[in-house]
């Protein structure tokens, strides 16, 4: 499925590739380490929204944060910014649907029982993923993001992720990928 995406967007993420490299200074493409599956550390492809000389600072991202570029805010608001981790499924580092891969320093952290989400592998889109949607929105409005990501957001996703891993089903992965495409995100099935 993810070599037909990555030939059925083949012409659209040309078009986004140039109009990223014709808008800022820096490559089109962002490349940075996120933890996968097992722990094994893996380079994540997404178009680069950020200013170049930027990207490498906190991991967090508030809406408004200075560091997006113009295009950036478009690419992040419509989420084709995540559209070269095609490749990233193609090549087993990532999965359609799973926790979202997240930098070290967090899921390569957890301890104890909290460590069996590096069983899964990352995906694109999960039920954390569509709960946290506005996830820029809400730590636009904290008066300290990283905190807030760290206390309360973070370990929410883990529990959610981990709940996802004790009931992943096939028709369950099904339906998070037709909520993801519809934006659908009234189920609040992450609390089920």
């Amino acid at each position: 499925m993810s070599a037909l995406g990555l030939v059925v967007l083949a012409i659209p993420i040309g078009i986004v590739s140039i109009i990223v490299r014709a808008t800022s200074r820096g490559p089109a493409l962002f490349r940075q380490e996120r933890i996968g599956k097992n722990g094994k550390v893996f380079i994540i492809n997404k178009f680069r929204t950020m200013s170049a000389e930027h990207e490498d600072l906190s991991s967090v991202t508030a809406k408004g944060d200075k560091r997006i570029t113009a295009m950036g805010c478009l690419l992040r608001r419509y989420k084709i910014d995540e559209l070269p981790q095609l490749w990233n499924v193609f090549v087993g580092d990532m999965s359609f649907v799973g926790p979202r891969p997240d930098v070290p320093g967090y899921y390569d952290k957890l301890v104890g029982r909290d460590r069996r989400i590096l069983d899964l592998r990352p995906g694109i889109t999960g039920p954390s993923t569509l709960k946290y949607v506005d996830e820029e929105d809400i730590l636009a409005v904290q008066p300290d993001p990283v905190r807030f990501n760290d206390e309360v957001i973070f370990p929410d996703k883990v529990r959610i992720n981990l709940e996802y891993l004790d009931n992943m089903s096939l028709l369950r992965d099904i339906q998070l990928i037709w909520k993801t495409i519809t934006g659908d995100t009234s189920k609040q099935e992450w609390q089920a």
